[in-house]
């Protein structure tokens, strides 16, 4: 982060902290808000400092969180730690005009779908039987799709070539034909291997399929529907009572990793998704630190110690 940021977030956390008397918890969060608002802003307005941003970048910012389809908690709680950010250059006189006065959550134009708490998708991954014939498969597919908030698409034409055990990472063929590189953690890995070793290797293939990760009975690709019916079934026999599809578990993906402390680009590289300006797409980012991000922020290998 440039020093005139970093300068001002330390002024703001003192001044949370002795004037406003808020929570250590509390102070982070809204610190760590502003610190993602300044990444925002230096990668895609030529690291402006606070006190030269206008509405017109915090609006891209607040789309930008949008867009990664964080919860709309998370997404008000991003903002109300900006807007705190900027009433407190105000109280001081550094900016005569609030930028964040008028800021509000993007209204999205589909409601977003329910997330799931980790202690959820614990119930449901683990609700899956593994002694039926698919328990095997389903638990490695929905392993992967949170470990790696794949599409429900990029899950169902996973090939055995896109897979890199050694490195820990998947080659997705995502939107558009663009290639990403995604990380996935050391249960997906478990629950794939055994798929692999114990099912698919006894599997009947159909000609033209023989590449494809996922396969149902008769040895053929998974279709879209069939994945919502097994995520459908796998929920109602724990008895949750949400609305979940494939694109819940990529939501849930995102919005744990945001709300655990990770970064949004980091975040946003492993969705697939641009930059939301025009002018630039953000830089890709190092495996390495991919990988860390995924270690250090998904609360499935936190678990894992």
């Amino acid at each position: 982060m440039s020093k005139p940021w970093d300068s001002y977030i330390k002024q703001f956390r003192h001044y949370l902290k002795i004037e406003r008397s808020l929570s250590d918890n509390s102070i982070e969060a809204y610190c760590r808000d502003v610190q993602r608002l300044a990444e925002f802003v230096e990668l895609n307005f030529q690291g402006l400092s606070p006190l030269e941003v206008s509405s017109k970048e915090l609006q891209a910012f607040v789309r930008m969180i949008g867009e990664l389809e964080l919860s709309e908690f998370t997404q008000a709680r991003m903002i109300s730690g900006i807007k705190a950010f900027y009433r407190f250059l105000v109280y001081e006189d550094l900016v005569k005009k609030d930028p964040a006065q008028l800021l509000e959550a993007p209204r999205l134009g589909r409601k977003l779908p329910d997330t799931l708490s980790f202690h959820e998708i614990n119930q449901i991954l683990e609700g899956i039987p593994l002694g039926e014939a698919q328990g095997h498969r389903n638990r490695a597919m929905l392993e992967l799709l949170y470990s790696s908030g794949l599409r429900v698409s990029e899950l169902i034409n996973l090939k055995k070539s896109q897979i890199f055990e050694d490195i820990g990472f998947l080659r997705i063929v995502g939107k558009g034909n663009k290639e990403r590189l995604v990380p996935f953690g050391k249960d997906a890995l478990k629950y794939l291997k055994i798929y692999q070793e114990e099912v698919r290797n006894h599997q009947n293939i159909a000609r033209g399929h023989e590449e494809y990760v996922f396969l149902n009975r008769r040895g053929k690709k998974l279709s879209r529907v069939m994945i919502f019916m097994i995520i459908k079934e796998a929920v109602d026999r724990v008895g949750i009572q949400k609305n979940v599809s494939p694109h819940t578990f990529r939501h849930s993906f995102a919005t744990h990793l945001i709300e655990g402390g990770a970064d949004l680009r980091a975040v946003q590289e492993m969705l697939g998704h641009e930059s939301i300006t025009t002018t630039e797409i953000y830089t890709h980012l190092d495996r390495d630190y991919l990988r860390q991000v995924l270690t250090d922020f998904h609360p499935r290998n936190q678990k894992n110690g």
